[in-house]
């Protein structure tokens, strides 16, 4: 297995043994900080499982110089939050990283990049076998792009302590992980702004005008605003100041339409929108006028606005505020294709978006989709697209990266090689992904890695040959799916079964299997009762063992389990 570097690296000649060191000791700060000393905790304890070399844990003066024979490990003030600087030198390490979470980053950094760990799943860290490791004297710093990354899936907010490891910076408030970003996600918040059970008796005309009337539904947290009325400018910006008061720590608030299309259709706000060929033009219009008001009581504080569904589209001469911040969502790209992909014309009009808030903001997010809403467990060609989406969001001002997938559910269709891939990316978007998918699969399937990596190829490549393009709610056969090709994945998971000689191993292989009898049964064509039955019950029994807990978005599995049985 080769070490794949991501630090900017900057050698100055020789190598440091580990043979050398196993007298030296890890040292921090006797005023350190509780993320430093749980840093200095997980190295000592990981370090020795690869290196069986015990080293002891010691305290020194703060800011004191390293001596022989130390490896220190603390927390610069002048680094960024999760910034990273390693010093390797024939006489010491020293392991910095800003607070508080770049410290204890950048002992998972040195662990992964130097020693060759790779903390794969919460139940599974390859330890190599290093008692002769030779680590190459240098500097190493790296500086993450994204300061917001979310890789969504429960198994990261199941587990803090992993997803730390994944360096994923926004599930858990624990001190000794350093906590998570104060940036929050950008998501729908009228309903928060301008409740509808605190204004829609008294004052109707503060909602969207829909076909003649004021709308009054409030499904998908609307009803929406009519965000030209300056007495809702005034209420959403108190309310967001007020907040803001009450959450002082925060850097940033989201202002955002409702999830639904019902947006305000009156006179002023049409008219504003015609102007600006989009209806973001009164959205956005409306934005900056509470970004205005929320910057004189909160001035370092950023205001988040959705770019989604009918305002995706920039308007022709609004631009944002210095202090708002605009998060792009791509649920109408396909997720076969890479998102700039030019053959593909599905992704066209949001590749145009995109390349255009670029031009005129400098602090974009974006919300992209990794799963398949529909049906969490069913085969999913997306794996070859992760990587150059993200490169892709980078390079167009993204500061922030939600990338969704089933983070309701367990167990969902190779969620933890997507959560390993993702993380990985939206901390480094310049890994090379088919190395990590290799490295993942081969690592944790062992004897059973070749027919899975046959499926993922077959997979993909299934679909391009038939022309689809699959968006985050497909079907079966949106996803190439017949009667042949379930039989093809199916066949490749009973060959990994096979070659699955160790328990733990033919354990891995049978969560990885799921989707295949999902793929059976939902198009694997006519079948005899009895098969089909038999099918049924070893489905629900490995979703069962594998602690599936959602077939779909809004279905736990038990629903769609007596579904199957019925």
């Amino acid at each position: 297995m080769s070490t794949q570097k991501t630090l900017i690296f900057h050698a100055t000649g020789g190598d440091l043994a580990i043979s050398t060191i196993q007298d030296w000791h890890i040292t921090v700060s006797n005023d350190a900080t509780t993320s430093e000393q749980y840093a200095a905790e997980e190295f000592q304890k990981w370090f020795n499982q690869a290196t069986q070399l015990t080293l002891s844990l010691a305290t020194v003066q703060p800011n004191a110089a390293p001596d022989r024979g130390q490896i220190a490990i603390s927390g610069l003030p002048g680094l960024g939050d999760e910034d990273i600087q390693i010093t390797v030198a024939s006489g010491n390490v020293q392991i910095h990283g800003g607070l508080p979470r770049g410290v204890l980053y950048a002992v998972y950094q040195f662990l992964e990049e130097l020693v060759g760990i790779r903390f794969l799943t919460a139940e599974h860290t390859h330890i190599p076998d290093a008692p002769a490791l030779k680590i190459p004297c240098g500097s190493y710093t790296y500086s993450p792009p994204f300061s917001f990354r979310w890789s969504y899936y429960r198994e990261n907010s199941e587990d803090p302590t992993f997803a730390a490891k994944r360096k994923v910076n926004t599930v858990t408030d624990a001190e000794n992980l350093g906590g998570k970003t104060q940036q929050q996600l950008i998501n729908h918040s009228f309903h928060a702004l301008v409740p509808y059970g605190t204004y829609g008796e008294s004052h109707p005309e503060y909602y969207a005008l829909v076909d003649g009337k004021r709308d009054t539904n409030t499904h998908g947290g609307g009803p929406q605003l009519c965000v030209t009325n300056p007495e809702v400018i005034e209420v959403a910006a108190a309310s967001a100041i007020q907040q803001l008061t009450e959450r002082s720590e925060a850097t940033n608030i989201s202002v955002s339409q409702a999830d639904t299309a019902a947006y305000c259709r009156c006179e002023t706000c049409e008219t504003l929108n015609e102007a600006e060929d989009s209806p973001m033009g009164s959205q956005l219009t409306f934005v900056n006028a509470v970004a205005e008001r929320i910057e004189k009581a909160h001035p370092h504080v950023k205001v988040g606005t959705l770019a989604y569904w009918y305002t995706r589209e920039p308007p022709k001469t609004v631009t944002p505020r210095h202090n708002v911040q605009i998060q792009l969502c791509s649920i109408e790209c396909c997720t076969l294709h890479a998102i700039d992909n030019p053959d593909c014309e599905q992704n066209q009009a949001f590749c145009q978006d995109t390349n255009a808030w670029g031009k005129i903001c400098d602090d974009i997010w974006i919300w992209n989709y990794n799963t398949n809403f529909r049906s969490y467990d069913l085969p999913f060609p997306n794996l070859r697209s992760i990587a150059p989406n993200v490169r892709y969001f980078l390079h167009n001002n993204a500061k922030g990266v939600f990338m969704q997938a089933n983070g309701n559910g367990l167990a969902g269709e190779f969620s933890d090689l997507r959560n390993y891939l993702i993380s990985h990316l939206i901390w480094n978007p310049h890994l090379d992904a088919e190395t990590l998918l290799n490295e993942f699969v081969n690592l944790h399937y062992e004897a059973a890695a070749p027919p899975i990596l046959e499926y993922i190829a077959f997979l993909h490549d299934n679909v391009d040959a038939k022309g689809l393009h699959p968006r985050c709610f497909p079907t079966p056969e949106d996803v190439g799916l017949d009667a042949e090709s379930a039989q093809t994945i199916f066949d490749y998971f009973q060959q990994a079964l096979a070659l699955a000689e160790k328990s733990e191993i033919r354990a891995r292989v049978e969560k990885a299997a799921i989707p295949a009898y999902k793929a059976m049964l939902v198009a694997g064509g006519e079948m005899q009762p009895e098969k089909r039955r038999t099918l049924i019950n070893e489905y629900i029994a490995l979703c069962q063992r594998y602690n599936m807990s959602h077939a779909a978005e809004t279905q736990a599995a038990e629903a769609y389990f007596e579904e199957l049985r019925s």
